[in-house]
């Protein structure tokens, strides 16, 4: 009995720092955010119930909140499905028996692993300024150079474009599961005369559908949550004329540069609400698109 005692006391020595830094990092801020989003908080006065105030200033009396959430939708749903396209291609790429694919690899992988730093969103600056990397490109193409950081279209598609650059976190991940494919399946299907796109849409795309549909779930709630970028690039302005305003963008200024700390945390709730409705619609229509082998081919 007393070893028993001593061994779990061991066990929850051991586990006690992990928990102490779950309820102060974690549990006690997400229950402190509920209750301050129906507050008047300004993180120097003590709060003052408003009830659903927040909530309702945000859709009726806050047009940049409003332009914030069309920027993050477009900035969403144009950036994860050309990340993920170009993450599969690369990693169709790569699923060869070559000596040298352990280094495309890493080197592929490399801008998930720096592409959230401050120094990429700098060098992202520099790259796309007018006198950039990009604009000589186009200019020794015959094509005008764009002004990135003066057209707020072209500002949002580059933080696209910076977003497509981070795909190796989900290339990674098709590629294992490209690994997993049986090689005898595509062997059955050569001998029955079926074409490279034949394989692919009725062969690679079935069997890692459960694959894209992680993907697709992961990377749509790391972009709605995109800050670094945003605020680099655009200098933590949103411009040009709030072309760049990402949700997540918007919600920091108004806790931490207009101390409406009440307000954005009514902000982060609504966003929690926006993003498990989505993931919620992508796992019920996942049943017409996603094929489980367990499931007999239905």
């Amino acid at each position: 009995m007393q070893t028993n005692m001593k061994q779990n006391l061991w066990g929850y020595l051991f586990i006690g720092p992990f928990v102490i830094g779950f309820l102060a990092f974690t549990i006690i801020p997400i229950v402190a955010s509920f209750y301050f989003s129906f507050t008047s908080y300004d993180l120097f006065n003590s709060p003052r119930w408003i009830g659903l105030q927040n909530f309702k200033e945000m859709f009726t009396a806050d047009p940049r909140y409003l332009h914030s959430l069309k920027i993050t939708f477009i900035y969403v749903f144009a950036g994860v499905p050309l990340r993920l396209l170009f993450a599969l291609i690369v990693a169709m790429l790569l699923n060869t028996a070559s000596r040298a694919v352990g280094l495309y690899r890493t080197l592929y992988y490399l801008p998930s692993l720096i592409g959230g730093s401050v120094a990429v969103a700098i060098m992202w600056r520099n790259i796309f300024g007018d006198e950039g990397v990009v604009n000589i490109a186009l200019m020794s193409i015959g094509i005008d150079p764009v002004r990135w950081f003066g057209d707020p279209t072209a500002a949002l598609w580059m933080l696209i474009f910076l977003s497509i650059w981070q795909f190796g976190s989900s290339m990674l991940i098709f590629l294992a599961g490209l690994k997993s494919i049986p090689q005898s399946y595509y062997e059955a299907a050569s001998v029955d005369g079926a074409s490279f796109f034949q394989k692919f849409f009725s062969i690679t795309i079935p069997m890692l559908s459960p694959v894209i549909l992680f993907n697709a779930v992961m990377q749509t709630i790391g972009a709605f949550m995109t800050f670094v970028p945003a605020f680099i690039i655009s200098k933590g302005t949103g411009g040009p004329l709030d072309g760049t305003l990402l949700y997540s963008l918007y919600l920091f200024k108004q806790g931490f540069e207009f101390f409406h700390m009440g307000y954005a945390s009514a902000m982060a709730w609504v966003m929690l609400v926006i993003i498990a409705i989505l993931t919620s619609i992508i796992f019920m229509t996942s049943r017409f698109w996603v094929h489980y082998e367990s499931e007999g081919g239905k």
